[in-house]
């Protein structure tokens, strides 16, 4: 039964509530517990019992962090780390592109530094060398460095690794593994084909920082004393949301934890980042993964591979505030881009049809830098996995988003193996390709094929799910706080979703390019709302047209500060009319 009788909203989405058995465990949890009925809801989501509130509560990472040793190759990859650092040899730290990759070279260049080693970096350039090792810079590296150490990249590299003739690779990954390894010296990946999988949800950056505890352990035992590693968890935070990495388990306690280092503002490159992105106030993980991530991203995309890596590494501010600037500039450049990629492949994959397992798209000389977040944009408007390809000089460079449920990564590696493309790989959720121009057709029409055998053709729109009813007088800054403590949210343990019913629009007003901002009333409270891009579908034109019409609104308590002052605005994800 839809939620007040919602069954297609003005994104065409039913509404539903919590179901009987959930109501009942909140209710439950709030008899026991005598915690907040807000917080009693999202923790009887999450099916967290009530002798299990107080520690769900207040994460300890010491009670989550699984035993590095757990994961094969550590310790070995830990031992031979140590001794290029007690030789003195030469390191080089090869990381892929992405947020993920340069916190994980970030975690390697400042513990090493704080061990008074400098290691050189080295981050592909997205359009000329791609994602991963090449065979011309593992050569180039291996003439010079002792120990080379693929972050967030190399399990697939087989051909460049073998071509680092002289120097020693660990891998330290967390992409997909075929049944043959790369020929590193050690290969520390939880989603090897020989792991259990249990860790397979971490993120690179996650399993570097593994590492480094395995490393500080072997120091301890020899007697000698490492970096403290807690004060780069905002490092592994920033990573884990920005990968989006379900946060649960030991993931949540990385963001929680990494939250509050962050806060601290000692990392002179994010604090460069949060100031310049106009971020006033202690970051959330909404924060990483819509204002910080994409100007750490926007180096790799658009501009110089290693800016994002550089700016997570540094210690001298006055290199932090021009990298911080450098990034910021090139973000407001790759939205530009995005918009004009974004509107010719919507209209491409609407022409083709939206109703396959597979929804994709490719055009001359799309930035490949850009293409991903196009991906992640269609794969929300059909409710599909979706993949985007730019193509230049007859080689189409794509990226691909999934929906739960649905594993993306696996098939596109199939493609690879059967000679469709030239190479592919990634995880469930995202994943990689490049392609010939004329296998386009033929590779996406297999792939289409492969994701419907998961039943990717029977999904769509998913329905909007709605945690209960609030006011706007009930919507104060202690109400947002205490929802704190249940979070931090984001993959796999979504914000709690409000709907404020039978509004008044007092106040609409397009800002920016795509979005909207809004005040509501109940006739006597009134609150602020955003919505963002609200104009890809019928909530802006609609709402902002509103002609005194009430609405029922939908979306996530936010807490916006404007001049120290801090006032609750609701994140407005769908409306419906009352």
């Amino acid at each position: 039964m839809s939620f007040l009788g919602v069954d297609t909203s003005l994104t065409g989405r039913r509404w539903i509530g919590p179901d009987v058995e959930t109501a009942r465990a909140a209710q439950t949890l709030e008899q026991k517990t005598d915690l907040p009925a807000a917080v009693c809801q999202v923790l009887a989501r999450r099916g967290v019992p009530a002798e299990d509130a107080a520690s769900f509560l207040t994460p300890a990472l010491r009670d989550l962090l699984p035993d590095p040793r757990s994961l094969k190759d550590m310790e070995t990859a830990a031992a031979r780390f140590l001794t290029a650092l007690d030789r003195r040899e030469k390191i080089a730290v090869f990381a892929d592109y992405d947020v993920d990759g340069g916190s994980s070279a970030a975690l390697l260049l400042v513990w090493l530094r704080q061990m008074g080693h400098h290691a050189t970096l080295y981050v592909p350039d997205r359009i000329d060398e791609g994602y991963g090792p090449n065979e011309a810079a593992m050569q180039a590296l291996a003439a010079d460095h002792g120990l080379i150490v693929c972050v967030d990249c190399g399990t697939l590299s087989h051909g460049p690794i073998a071509a680092a003739e002289g120097a020693e690779v660990i891998v330290l990954d967390h992409h997909l593994g075929t049944e043959t390894l790369p020929p590193a010296l050690a290969v520390v990946n939880p989603n090897r084909q020989d792991e259990s999988g249990d860790l397979g949800h971490l993120c690179a950056a996650a399993v570097v920082f593994l590492m480094l505890v395995e490393a500080g352990r072997q120091l301890r035992a020899a007697g000698r004393a490492g970096p403290d590693l807690m004060s780069m968890l905002d490092l592994v935070a920033l990573a884990t949301v920005a990968d989006v990495a379900p946060l649960t388990g030991v993931n949540r306690a990385f963001v929680r934890q990494g939250l509050t280092v962050m806060a601290r503002r000692d990392r002179v490159g994010l604090t460069a980042l949060a100031d310049v992105s106009g971020l006033d106030t202690a970051p959330t993980s909404y924060h990483l993964g819509y204002v910080l991530g994409p100007r750490v991203n926007a180096g790799g995309r658009i501009g110089a591979a290693d800016l994002g890596a550089r700016l997570l590494s540094t210690d001298t501010r006055h290199e932090a505030q021009a990298l911080a600037e450098r990034l910021d500039s090139l973000n407001k450049e790759r939205r530009e881009v995005e918009a004009s990629v974004r509107a010719a492949a919507l209209a491409q994959a609407e022409q083709r049809g939206m109703d396959q397992a597979l929804v994709w798209a490719s055009g001359p000389a799309w930035h490949p830098g850009v293409v991903g977040i196009v991906a992640s944009r269609l794969k929300e408007t059909a409710g599909r996995p979706s993949i985007v390809i730019g193509v230049e000089n007859g080689i189409g460079k794509g990226s691909g988003r999934s929906i739960p449920g649905i594993d993306l990564g696996q098939p596109i590696q199939r493609l690879a193996a059967e000679g469709l493309l030239v190479k592919g790989g990634g995880h469930k959720m995202a994943a990689g390709l490049t392609v010939e121009e004329d296998k386009i057709e033929m590779a996406m029409a297999r792939l289409n094929e492969l994701l419907e055998k998961q039943g990717a053709h029977r999904a769509g729109v998913a329905d909007l799910r709605v945690d209960g009813v609030l006011m706007p007088q009930a919507a104060q800054i202690e109400m947002v706080d205490l929802l704190e403590q249940a979070g931090p949210f984001g993959a796999a343990a979504p914000a709690p979703r409000y709907v404020f019913a039978d509004m008044a629009i007092r106040f609409a007003k397009r800002v920016g390019e795509n979005h909207l901002k809004l005040t509501f009333s109940d006739g006597s409270a009134a609150m602020d709302a955003i919505c963002f891009n609200a104009y890809d579908s019928a909530l802006g034109g609609q709402l902002e047209a509103h002609g005194g019409a009430t609405f029922h609104l939908a979306g996530r308590l936010d807490v916006n500060t404007w001049r120290g002052r801090r006032s609750v605005q609701l994140r407005l994800e769908d409306a419906a009319r009352a």
